[in-house]
């Protein structure tokens, strides 16, 4: 018998869990410990931003589908992880040895890092985690009575971009339906060297096509700029020459800002030597295996993964929900195989699936591999892209509350790369 633990029961978390117990053996224990008993679905966060989503809609109580499944759960946060004596220690003082440890935690967000950013005693909002979309929301509202500019985009070293962009242009909707967008300049600025970049070095004609879309939204754009500080309606930025000196300083004043953080390694996994790098993000092989701790894996936001290529600011490479998605299968067929004496052999396809919401359209993109060069490099843009992002919001709702471990960004690839099924119109998210 071999105990199994999963830190951490975000959308990594939460597939791991389903995924690793269809392979784990009858006689195994499997354990997930996290921090929220809920689940919630982080694509739908812009959407709760501005109104279009309620937090009851977008959220899974984990503990009776786990139950079902015949999954223990702790809803603890964790203090520290000793990948010595094979064990994580839970604030509430208990211990959960493990055999196997598979950490999907997700992120902790770097607000810190910038003096006034984000919404813990700072000026700017945020849609990382449905708490922050509903402040933002709140805000938003309030902003709506006496329009001023918006500033919306990511930070220096931020690594998950599409969001900045969805949220940016679902303003631009919102705003049209209330009558007000006439009264509101609105700005995008990024750590990217282009727009449409993404962390990724662009995937297909992602350039192209949002520079297009900002210039029919009349939303002006700052690139290679990084954030130097924030304060009650101002935003102090740098734009950044290729070689690294200060282009401009800019203070740009606004009434609404959304700024996406850089992210890091949560508290408990920082400084083990051999675990993480410098970041707190986990190292992993081929195989998602933790090349100094050979029974500890790693899958999501978590992993170490270099950027893509130098650039003037800081950029991170992001763990898209193809990518996520394809760490979760390999790992949990490695960890069967070595619940059965063999050595693990599968590898994650690390391919990237998007679908960037604008509210009443959006852009699609898949490249694989995630990581240039590739053989698949494609985007497109359109109607029909706001619609599939309603049935993928439904569809992984409805996954994740019946406790199912089906692929679905596979699926969407094959669709999105021929024949386009989901073009299909579904109802509007509001």
């Amino acid at each position: 018998m071999a105990e199994i633990v999963i830190m951490g029961a975000g959308l990594a978390g939460t597939i791991m869990a389903y995924e690793m117990k269809d392979q784990m053996r009858p006689e195994d224990n499997l354990t997930v410990v996290t921090k929220d008993p809920i689940y919630h679905f982080v694509p739908s966060n812009p959407w709760v931003a501005v109104g279009w989503r309620s937090r009851q809609a977008v959220e899974v109580d984990l503990a009776p589908t786990f139950a079902r499944r015949g999954i223990n759960f702790k809803p603890v946060p964790v203090a520290k992880v000793d990948p010595l004596a094979n064990r994580i220690e839970l604030e509430d003082g208990a211990s959960v040895p493990y055999d196997y440890l598979i950490i999907a935690t997700g992120p902790e967000l770097a607000f810190d890092e910038i003096e006034g950013l984000g919404p813990h005693g700072g000026f700017t909002q945020s849609i990382c985690h449905v708490e922050h979309a509903l402040t933002a929301s709140v805000s938003f509202e309030e902003f709506c009575k006496n329009p001023k500019p918006i500033i919306t985009g990511a930070v220096q070293g931020a690594s998950c971009y599409g969001p900045a962009y969805e949220y940016t242009f679902i303003l631009d909707t919102e705003l049209r339906r209330r009558k007000i967008r006439d009264k509101v300049q609105m700005t995008f600025v990024t750590s990217e060297p282009y727009v449409g970049h993404l962390g990724l070095d662009g995937v297909g004609d992602t350039k192209g096509l949002l520079e297009s879309e900002m210039r029919e939204h009349h939303i002006k754009w700052m690139t290679n700029t990084r954030i130097k500080k924030v304060e009650a309606g101002k935003l102090i930025a740098e734009e950044v020459a290729d070689d690294g000196s200060v282009k401009a300083t800019h203070e740009m004043p606004f009434g609404f800002s959304m700024m996406l953080p850089a992210f890091r390694g949560i508290k408990p996994l920082r400084g083990i030597e051999g675990l993480v790098n410098p970041r707190g993000f986990v190292l992993v092989d081929n195989h998602q295996q933790n090349p100094t701790y050979k029974n500890v894996f790693s899958v999501g936001v978590c992993v170490a993964i270099p950027p893509v290529g130098p650039t003037p600011v800081p950029c991170g490479v992001p763990k898209t929900g193809f990518m996520i998605e394809s760490m979760v299968t390999a790992t949990a067929h490695n960890v069967g195989q070595l619940l059965r004496g063999k050595q693990p052999t599968h590898q994650g396809t690390w391919n990237a699936i998007c679908l960037a919401d604008f509210g009443d359209s959006g852009i699609a993109f898949a490249a694989q591999p995630q990581i240039p060069p590739r053989n698949v490099n494609w985007s497109s843009s359109g109607k029909w892209v706001h619609a599939a992002k309603i049935g993928f919001e439904k569809y992984f709702l409805r996954k994740m509350r019946k406790g199912t471990s089906e692929p679905f960004y596979e699926t969407a690839a094959l669709n999105m790369l021929g024949i386009g099924k989901l073009k299909q119109v579904t109802q509007d998210p509001k």
